[in-house]
């Protein structure tokens, strides 16, 4: 005796939740490998503040390509920073500019890493790196950069003083 044939319906639902279940399990999955991710990219999502000798510290750990990324703020608005001391100035991406309260001024041809291109000169009223706030920092708003993350020249890095050990690098007020 052969057992009835299963209902097309019944049938259907099955493979739907099937399908769901496999959904599910793919979505846990990219949620779990992105935050991996992002916490390989930026290891300083959480910053580790330091009082040596009666002033802050700001230790950074350095991500696995080898950069310093840190979140900080422009304008009160959150942004993600690059330390890169062959910059001159804090270059940001120009899409970036309106968000942050950013006004563009004169144009300015700037060498980069990817060859010249002409920015707009900016002031930032106020930007924010852990304990450390500076006002008035020159930067220019770069229409060659995509993405989101800001490139924090030596404009704000030679107001402070910066120490490399291993993979750390700890920021101080500049004493000099």
């Amino acid at each position: 005796m052969n057992p009835p044939d299963s209902d097309p319906q019944q049938r259907r639902l099955g493979c739907g939740m099937i399908v769901a279940a496999w959904l599910l399990g793919l979505g846990l999955l990219y949620v779990f490998f992105a935050d991996q991710l992002d916490r390989q990219y930026n290891p300083n999502r959480n910053l580790e503040l330091r009082v040596a000798r009666d002033a802050p510290e700001l230790v950074l750990r350095r991500n696995r390509m080898g950069h310093y990324v840190a979140p900080g703020a422009i304008n009160g608005q959150p942004v993600t920073f690059l330390l890169d001391t062959g910059a001159t100035v804090v270059s940001v991406p120009a899409h970036l500019g309106p968000a942050l309260g950013l006004v563009p001024g004169a144009r300015q041809r700037v060498m980069t890493a990817n060859g010249e291109v002409i920015a707009r000169a900016t002031r930032i009223e106020e930007l924010g790196l852990g304990p450390f706030r500076m006002r008035g920092v020159r930067a220019h708003l770069n229409p060659g950069m995509g993405g989101d993350q800001v490139l924090l020249g030596m404009s704000v890095l030679r107001q402070l003083e910066f120490t490399q050990r291993g993979d750390t690098l700890t920021l101080r007020p500049d004493r000099g």
